[in-house]
């Protein structure tokens, strides 16, 4: 029986494995936390109130059908291990000056709700929503699950993208549909959950808004963590074996071969084919470091732009909040100038726009009864383009946001807080090893897309793969779950062939 190892048990990492193992592939799963997850990470606070759940995210769930797939390989039914719970409206958008916008899926509402803002931009969305349709037949039906291993397949799929104008940005073409300032951000802000700035991230991303009109917005019940535990559950239900609290340290090669991983613990597995899932820098320059291909292609990637990290801070508070929607976006005074500061200026802004989630709305049990569990983000410059001691200046961040939400949205928030605690650049360095604590690896331009993105397999390493954010197609758990179907895709082939 063919071996395989995969280094990194996040939403990509638990796909592929679940792909490898359903296929018969002895594959075992290696993981440095101590629970599975990576960016879906979790944590239980006791408190004299009762135990609260918070997720480290994501918590926006699309594509559920990209997840079942993990189950039907082996002719069972997600719903076994979990359940999905609708989001409606999948956001409320706020504004400062007072407007609201509930983005769902129901035509009728949010052709109301877009003609309050300007008439004549009705029908521009719905030309929008056809350009979106069309970019995500050909960018993520077509291409999102497919491994781009060489330029040749980057030239065949040029035509459609100078067709679909791949050239210009998010922000530049939702704007050429519609004109209300509001609603050029609502249909805009979609690349941020993906670490892409909509000023400069490819239009092919307007993809994400179809996505989620098709599919619609999840979350699971008991939070984003009980979907990791249910696929862990599928992967050893299918005989797949998890090595949680014990870091890879070293990817072992012979040649230009791999030969097996080495842990922290001592423990040294012989493997077939190794695919990491972890940091794609840390993966080169650390676990790679007896290889020259490691050295060097750490310093092509350290030359790259990586996406800019993420402030969160997790609270749970004493009341119930029905009229507080599950997902709520709270624009500032500014958009453009903001995400100037934030990925070209790495300037900590005294403004901010912040995503609120807030999932005992969806489900009470992610808190104490009476009691409401809430985390706030907002992105912020990794730490190349912002080298600042979180240490510091975190709590008096925190404070601050939580000072916002309270003056904007909670009123009272602080005489009801019961427990918080916050999550910083710093943090995704120090426990994903997340280069620069960048929260969703490289940034999503179309010069780093596809061919120009990390490829599924090793170019000098023929046993080597890739999975997850750094690769094709990106971030965000669709597009993780379809780099580990474009990378099992290969190691089969591979696999079956030596």
């Amino acid at each position: 029986m063919k071996t395989a190892a995969v280094i990194g048990a996040g939403f990509g990492g638990l796909a592929l494995a679940i792909r490898l193992q359903s296929a018969g592939i002895a594959t075992v799963l290696i993981e440095a936390r101590d629970k599975p997850g990576g960016r879906a990470y979790a944590w239980e606070r006791p408190t004299e109130a009762g135990t609260f759940t918070f997720d480290a995210g994501p918590t926006v769930i699309t594509d559920p059908n990209c997840l079942a797939e993990l189950w039907r390989l082996s002719g069972r039914d997600m719903a076994e291990d979990v359940t999905l719970l609708p989001v409606d409206p999948f956001y409320r958008l706020i504004w400062p000056d007072g407007t609201s916008f509930d983005y769902t899926n129901d035509d009728a509402a949010l052709a109301r709700q877009i003609a309050a803002l300007n008439p004549e931009d009705v029908a521009g969305y719905r030309r929008f929503l056809d350009y979106a349709g069309a970019v995500y037949r050909e960018g993520y039906e077509k291409l999102g699950h497919v491994a781009f291993l060489d330029f040749a397949s980057m030239i065949k799929a040029a035509p459609e993208l100078v067709k679909k104008q791949a050239w210009r940005s998010v922000l530049s073409m939702v704007s050429s549909f519609v004109k209300d300032p509001h609603l050029r951000q609502a249909l805009s802000f979609h690349t941020l959950l993906v670490g892409g700035n909509p000023m400069t991230t490819s239009a092919i991303y307007a993809l994400i808004h179809k996505l989620e009109r098709d599919g619609g917005v999840w979350f699971p019940k008991g939070g984003t963590h009980a979907l990791i535990r249910a696929m862990v559950a599928q992967f050893e239900r299918l005989g797949g074996v998890v090595r949680l609290s014990d870091p890879v340290v070293s990817i072992d090669t012979l040649g230009d071969h791999v030969t097996g991983v080495t842990t922290r613990s001592g423990w040294h597995g012989t493997f077939d084919a190794v695919a990491s899932n972890a940091d794609i820098v840390h993966s080169y320059r650390d676990l790679l470091t007896s290889t020259q291909r490691g050295a060097r292609a750490a310093r092509s990637l350290e030359r790259k732009r990586f996406s800019p990290s993420l402030f969160v801070v997790h609270f749970g508070i004493r009341g119930a909040f029905p009229g507080i929607h599950h997902h709520s976006i709270l624009f500032g005074p500014r958009y453009e100038g903001l995400l100037k500061d934030i990925y070209d200026h790495g300037v900590l802004a005294r403004d901010f726009s912040l995503y609120l989630h807030h999932p005992t709305v969806t489900d009470p049990s992610m808190a104490p009864e009476g009691c409401s569990t809430f985390y706030v983000l907002a992105p912020v410059p990794h730490m190349g383009k912002l080298p600042v001691d979180w240490s510091e200046v975190g709590p008096v961040y925190a404070d601050r946001i939580l000072d916002h939400l309270e003056a904007r949205l909670i009123p009272g928030l602080r005489e009801r807080l019961i427990t918080r605690f916050h999550y910083t650049p710093a943090d995704f360095a120090g426990d994903l090893n997340a280069h620069l604590g960048s929260a969703f690896s490289l940034e999503p331009l179309l010069t780093q897309s596809a061919f120009f993105r990390v490829h599924n397999r090793d170019d000098r390493i023929p046993n080597l793969y890739f999975v997850g954010a750094g690769t094709h197609p990106g971030a965000g758990i669709p597009g993780v779950v379809g780099s580990a179907k474009a990378t099992a895709a290969l190691m089969l082939d591979d696999l079956r062939r030596s």
